[in-house]
């Protein structure tokens, strides 16, 4: 299989890490992973065997994974910047078009993209996305409750600011902790994931996920801008995904398209339910031409 490794410049004084890989003449679709932060090596083991025919592109997104560390200035890290990094790219590649896949805060980073470029956006795949930050940081509080034994009916919760409910749930609590409550449905998911991702010997900086907690990011609820997007759109949710289920089926309520809520599976469907998620997958790809 064909496979280019680069560093992409998209900014001036920033370059992203690119596994370009498949058939050149394949239609595209850039794989966008979660965090902020992260990389997409993850993905790429998760989702690779779904994705053989097309020419996929598995991108690091700025100052993370395995693109080059950038300073701790919030104004390297916003959504505006990230999207932005989105169009140098697909520039560069000389794409007319691509279908973006998006995973957790990635599928954001897709929606924003085709709000922003709707003719050269062939198709939406979302897979568990988060786009209400502040009912995010609610079920964080709500997870670090029960990690606490405190029953959740003693707290009522104001979720105008994310930002203190995130500061408070991970002042009692270690954020993993309280991320994998959410995320996994059991600890064999828990298990499987973290030896896929123990492949990956580049973790990268966490200076994204904390520039953007200083940008405001668990404050902004997107769900207001769904109404802009018209690309065609597929939502793939695990029904034991607390940091995307339900919430996220608002994106199928207001853009239309398909929703395909798959049982038993969390926030790495292809982990819990691999056969469900590959028949969910083919027919969000049906049509890519």
């Amino acid at each position: 299989m064909r496979e280019e490794i680069d560093l992409i410049a998209v900014d001036d004084g920033v370059e992203v890490y690119l596994e370009d890989t498949g058939p050149l003449d394949a239609p595209a679709i850039v794989v966008l992973h979660g965090g902020p932060g992260g990389s997409s090596y993850t993905l790429r083991e998760g989702l690779e065997e779904y994705l053989e025919g097309f020419r996929v592109l598995y991108l690091d997104q700025r100052g993370g994974g395995r693109s080059p560390a950038l300073p701790e200035e919030p104004g390297l890290f916003t959504i505006d910047a990230l999207v932005g990094d989105l169009f140098h790219l697909r520039d560069h590649l000389g794409l007319d078009s691509w279908t973006l896949l998006g995973h957790g805060f990635g599928g954001l980073l897709a929606l924003d993209y085709a709000r922003r470029s709707p003719k050269t956006t062939q198709r939406l795949v979302l897979v568990n996305p988060w786009i209400n930050f502040p009912w995010l940081a609610g079920q964080l509080y709500r997870a670090s409750l029960g990690l606490r034994g405190i029953e959740e009916h003693e707290i009522e919760l104001e979720l105008e600011d994310g930002t203190r409910l995130l500061q408070e749930a991970f002042a009692e609590v270690e954020p993993k902790a309280a991320f994998d409550k959410l995320l996994f449905p059991s600890q064999h998911s828990r298990m499987e994931y973290e030896w896929m991702a123990e492949g990956s010997t580049v973790m990268g900086a966490d200076t994204p996920g904390r520039m953007f907690v200083l940008n405001g990011l668990w404050r902004l609820d997107y769900t207001p801008f769904l109404l802009e997007i018209q690309a065609p759109c597929t939502v793939l949710l695990g029904a034991l995904d607390a940091s995307s289920y339900p919430e996220a089926q608002t994106i199928s309520d207001l853009v239309g398209g398909q929703l395909e809520i798959i049982e038993g599976a969390g926030h790495y469907p292809w982990i819990d339910q691999p056969q469900a998620f590959a028949e969910a997958i083919h027919n969000a790809l049906l049509g890519i031409h």
